[in-house]
């Protein structure tokens, strides 16, 4: 019998099977390597930016939200990117200062020209109540054979180059004045025409396009048309006063004024000099110089007898009296002390924010409860955000104290004081940026915050790293914010960054 092979008791290493194991792995650790890469690309390429006007050595120039350069500074005039989340860029050249002319053109993020069909192309420029300019959603004037019409933002024709001229109604967003042969129409930002080109004038009525506006024919008579195209009030008025009263409308006829409804019903002709504003049972109206409230059957719900009145919500307004504010119900009756210089009702919270002679204001919940006092910084639907006592603090819309991580749920870097010092901490209260600086701000939308030390300011990028250290002065700066190395200009109503 033959004997039997003898086994060594310890297991031999297979080196081919090793290596094969170690190549799989490594072909393994590369492919996820490569579509990780693939992923992030495709990332960026889908990214959403935003795109923001720059100055630099007395030169307009682009850059994205991570402080990129997109133009290169080089234009002489303000480049106009009319929205900020489309790479479509307006710049002016070859101005001549002595003829009054100038050349415009549109660039894409890769600086190529387009729309180039057009003799020229304008953001259609607006502005606020409070001198802040701001350009039409989405639309574009732009001139062909010296007669004007309107684009899109990706080119779409809306209205066709026959117009004369085409302008704004100042302070109204959507509403677009079209002019042809000496005769005024309006059309909104997607080219419907709302009103065909056949009045001397046409006026807002309210403060919203919503709210409908007013019409002036050849003969000089005034009507009303709503936004959804409807003739309200037919022109045989001599004047229709520029305020929004809801079905109601502040009319002049035969040298009398009066309150009207949309059937040219009269509703009330005597006891006013004037009327400021609809409420929920009527009208706020104004009698020797003193407010008050009629209801829609002209009866006075509210004495005459304050010296401003608003209504806040259903039943609650807001009144001035002995040249401070408060807060009174539909009956007059007193729910806030008469001892704050300005009360504003913020609708999104339910809460009303009255500001003292000391500038401070108070948060102040819908019993009338004072529940913070301090500087307001912002209030948003998710918190509040207050200076007290030297220190920002954040509280939700019950006005109870939060950390800065529970209501800026995006950010990466907190903002936090210690022993007089600014620094940072990530979501767990790790220092991330040490207590080094004078004064801070909290992360912006872009991942960026402002740094102070020694009177001069500087930022930082979302992981604490620091893009530029404190070198400007922005002493005479109403707002601090940077985007990479570039902070926000002076004059924050054109909403331009420089570097100087």
């Amino acid at each position: 019998m033959s004997k039997g092979k003898r086994y060594e008791t310890e297991g031999k290493l297979n080196y081919q099977k090793v290596f094969a194991v170690i190549i799989a792995i490594v072909v393994i650790v590369m492919f996820v390597l490569i579509i990780k890469n693939v992923l992030a690309r495709r990332s960026e390429l889908n990214r959403d930016y935003e795109y923001f006007a720059v100055f630099s050595a007395n030169k307009w120039g682009v850059i994205n939200q991570d402080g990129e350069t997109v133009i290169n500074p080089s234009y002489q005039e303000l480049i106009v990117i009319p929205d900020q989340t489309k790479d479509v860029f307006l710049c002016t050249y070859d101005i001549n200062d002595e003829t009054g002319t100038y050349k415009t053109k549109a660039l894409n993020k890769n600086n190529e020209e387009i729309f180039t069909q057009y003799e020229q192309i304008q953001a259609i420029e607006n502005i606020d109540e409070n001198d802040n300019i701001w350009y039409e959603k989405n639309v574009l004037k732009v001139m062909q054979n010296g007669k004007y019409g309107l684009i899109d933002l990706n080119g779409k024709q809306l209205l066709p180059c026959e117009y004369d001229n085409i302008n704004v109604i100042e302070g109204i967003e959507n509403s677009l004045l079209i002019e042809k042969d000496g005769q005024i129409g309006l059309a909104n930002n997607t080219g419907s025409i709302l009103i065909d080109v056949a009045y001397s004038e046409i006026k807002n009525l309210g403060t919203t396009y919503k709210d409908g506006y007013i019409t002036i024919d050849s003969q000089g008579k005034y009507g009303v048309v709503s936004v959804t195209k409807q003739q309200i009030l037919e022109n045989k008025y001599d004047e229709i006063k520029q305020v929004y009263l809801g079905d109601n409308y502040l009319v002049i006829e035969g040298g009398k004024e009066k309150l009207i409804n949309s059937k040219s019903e009269t509703i009330v002709e005597d006891g006013f000099d004037d009327i400021k504003s609809n409420t929920t049972r009527g009208v706020i109206y104004v009698l020797n110089n003193m407010y008050g409230e009629i209801n829609t059957s002209g009866e006075v719900t509210i004495e005459a007898k304050y010296q401003d009145l608003k209504q806040a919500k259903e039943g609650i307004y807001i009144a001035k009296q002995n040249d401070k504010y408060g807060i009174i119900d539909e009956n007059g009756q007193e729910k806030l002390p008469f001892s704050y210089t300005g009360i504003v009702y913020n609708e999104d919270t339910n809460l009303y924010l009255a500001e003292d002679e000391e500038y401070n204001t108070s948060i102040i919940d819908e019993n009338y409860n004072v529940k913070l006092t301090g500087i307001l910084i912002d209030i948003t639907k998710d918190y509040i955000r207050m200076r007290i006592d030297d220190d920002y603090k954040y509280y939700n819309l019950n006005c109870e104290e939060i950390s800065s991580s529970e209501a800026l749920k995006d950010n990466t870097l907190f903002l936090k004081k210690e022993n007089g010092k600014y620094g940072y901490v990530d979501k767990n209260g790790n220092v991330i940026v040490d207590y080094i600086y004078d004064d801070a701000t909290e992360q912006n939308e872009y991942g960026f915050a402002a740094v102070k030390q020694n009177g001069l300011w500087g930022s930082i990028d979302k992981d604490g790293k620091i893009i530029i250290n404190p070198e400007y002065n922005l002493d005479n700066y109403l707002k601090i914010n940077f985007i990479g190395k570039w902070h926000l200009g002076e004059d924050i109503n054109i909403n331009y960054y420089c570097e100087e």
